[in-house]
């Protein structure tokens, strides 16, 4: 499937939509969380109580983070464009649905997605299981080839790859994981650019 022909679109949003703010290696020092180890993994591993209280303080500090966000270079263009051809836009974040609605306002983007097809963590198993991206393909009524995942990270990308939608990287300026990116753009800028 050519890229330009896609009508089922599928962002990330931290680092993709939005510049990313995360610091990871802070948020992973004030969980007690070992920096070599996945934060929803670790989390998920823990004893209820604990993974409660620390989902908690996670949600709050990411709520601060999502109600200050800033939208990426050339993102509200690109998103723009695609919804005003019709096309069908879902969000696969690892970040929680709610916090997800509260980024997509805070840059503007709010108007251009179904709250259902706002998945979170709380919603399909994180990233880079394909789940997210399956139950947006069920939702729709496309094959997973019909789609597209637009991401910052090799979990977006180990994402489409497992569930066969296209794979795109944005926002970094050289491809680290070539074998797993079926089309790269500096930017969401540049992809709208190669859209047209």
């Amino acid at each position: 499937m050519r890229l330009r022909a896609a009508r089922h679109w599928v962002f990330d949003m931290d680092g993709t939509l939005t510049v990313a703010v995360h610091d990871f290696p802070a948020i992973k020092r004030a969980l007690g969380i070992p920096q070599d180890q996945d934060i929803l993994h670790h989390l998920a591993a823990l004893p209820a109580d604990e993974a409660a209280a620390k989902h908690a303080w996670l949600l709050e500090h990411e709520r601060e983070l999502a109600i200050g966000s800033v939208a990426a270079v050339g993102a509200v263009d690109l998103v723009r464009a695609l919804h005003q051809r019709g096309c069908r836009l879902g969000i696969l974040t690892r970040n929680a649905h709610e916090l997800a609605l509260l980024t997509l306002a805070a840059i503007g983007l709010g108007d251009c997605f179904d709250t259902a097809d706002v998945i979170g963590r709380g919603e399909a198993i994180p990233k880079p299981d394909p789940d997210g991206l399956l139950q947006l393909a069920a939702r729709w009524g496309v094959q997973p080839g019909e789609m597209v995942m637009v991401g910052d990270y090799r979990f977006d990308l180990d994402c489409a790859r497992a569930a066969g939608a296209q794979g795109v990287l944005v926002n970094l300026p050289d491809n680290p994981w070539p074998e797993l990116t079926d089309h790269h753009a500096l930017d969401c800028q540049a992809l709208l650019a190669a859209l047209q």
